[in-house]
């Protein structure tokens, strides 16, 4: 039987799946973003209708997930599997959203990185031939996170000039065995990488190395460059970690300038938004990639994308106990064409 492994960390799809439908909602500082109409939904109520951020949060992927089967033309029955998470503990955001739909549910937890994590995962599966059509969700709410992670957003705190804004978005996407595309053709995991940065309000140095890492074995595996891509899209580094990927590449004598953007840094506008660093949180890469990225590619603004979402994978716990912060990210290659196929 001929290999699918290219490399230790790479993967090529023999039977790439299929992009079949894709929704993203967001809430207020998103609908003033210069991605507002990417979104099929932009609600200013953070509660989304429930007495808490929390269940808010879990409003939020039930009605991400709602629309994408409804652009789909699917019921919930007709999904195999759900593979989704979030940024809190246990996951409450989605187990909670999840628990009327009766669908299959593997629960993922890889920080910011879970779009691409439970994508790539979904579409293994569904190329393993053990489904036919599977979903890959996660969210972020702003007010969720900071009382998990920081500071109670009433407490009013200042920010510091790397910090980033944590997205109050969910995205969905639904993959199928059968489609017209965009297709998935190359799934790429990542490795744990901690270059021992501590501060939690700058998650942009923090995971660029795993960004690094994740795109240079990539690379190397597929025998691919940056300029093969029409877009390589890191998750949620922000200006400061996507000017360190930079860096790192170009010390290799890489030049990823032409083409290489940051979800982080396309989500809001970072001047009359006051956003500091960017965008930041589960939602941020969700929401670019299942609006502005692929619709885009529906609209043959792109024909291949190389996205690579990071995630930092620390707790509250492991930050009071001093703990450096270690990082990780996915890659997974969205093309116009059934690459692996050929």
């Amino acid at each position: 039987m001929q290999t699918k492994r290219l490399g230790r960390q790479t993967v090529r799809l023999a039977r790439p799946p299929s992009v079949v439908s894709f929704a993203n909602i967001g809430g207020k500082m998103e609908g003033n973003g210069p991605l507002a109409s990417y979104f099929d939904e932009l609600c200013p109520d953070s509660f989304f209708g429930a007495k808490t951020w929390e269940q808010g949060e879990s409003a939020m992927q039930s009605r991400a997930l709602q629309k994408a089967l409804q652009k789909g033309g699917l019921q919930p029955s007709d999904l195999d599997f759900i593979l989704a998470g979030d940024l809190l503990n246990q996951c409450i955001g989605t187990s909670f959203s999840l628990r009327d739909f009766q669908i299959p549910f593997f629960g993922l937890y890889g920080a910011c990185s879970t779009m691409g994590e439970s994508i790539a995962l979904a579409s293994l599966l569904l190329d393993g031939g053990f489904a036919h059509l599977a979903a890959a969700m996660t969210s972020s709410h702003y007010c969720t996170a900071e009382r998990q992670y920081r500071m109670p957003v009433p407490y009013g705190n200042q920010r510091a000039p790397t910090a980033q804004w944590t997205a109050t978005a969910s995205g969905c996407c639904i993959l199928g065995a059968q489609g017209d595309g965009p297709y998935v053709t190359h799934v790429t995991c990542g490795k744990i990488v901690d270059k021992g940065i501590t501060d939690v309000n700058n998650m942009g140095a923090a995971m660029a190395p795993a960004a690094y890492d994740t795109l240079a074995a990539h690379f190397q595996a597929t025998g691919t460059a940056p300029e093969d891509y029409d877009l390589i899209l890191t998750g949620d580094l922000g200006v400061l970690g996507h000017e360190i990927v930079t860096e790192f590449f170009l010390h290799d004598g890489i030049d990823m300038r032409h083409n290489y953007h940051d979800c982080g840094m396309l989500l809001y506008d970072l001047e009359k938004q006051d956003m500091h660093a960017g965008a930041s949180g589960c939602g941020c890469s969700a929401a670019v990639l299942n609006g502005y990225v692929l619709r885009g590619m529906r609209q043959n603004k792109w024909q291949r994308v190389l996205f690579a979402p990071t995630g930092a994978l620390l707790s509250p716990t492991s930050s009071f106990q001093g703990e450096s912060i270690p990082s990780i990210c996915h890659a997974v290659v969205f093309s116009a064409r059934k690459e692996g196929s050929n």
